[in-house]
């Protein structure tokens, strides 16, 4: 398995631009729960941002909850 850096993918949260460093496999998992959910990419990302704790940063928050949404989805 081969394993790449994190790149950055932009977001508008609440109308002020951002970007995320994430893995690929990340990102993709965070698109397709937006289009699973019926929610664009920024609200999705507008909502992970307003449940995160002041400790946790953006993008380790959506990797967080990519991988909470999967497991939850696993059983």
């Amino acid at each position: 398995m081969e394993y790449n850096r994190p790149t950055k993918h932009s977001l508008t949260l609440r109308g002020h631009r951002t970007s995320v460093s994430l893995e690929q496999e990340f990102w993709d998992g965070f698109r397709n729960i937006a289009d699973a959910e019926g929610m664009t990419l920024n609200a999705l990302g507008a909502q992970i941002d307003t449940e995160r704790g002041v400790d946790c940063g953006l993008a380790s928050a959506i990797r967080l909850f990519v991988f909470h949404w999967y497991q939850d989805q696993s059983n």
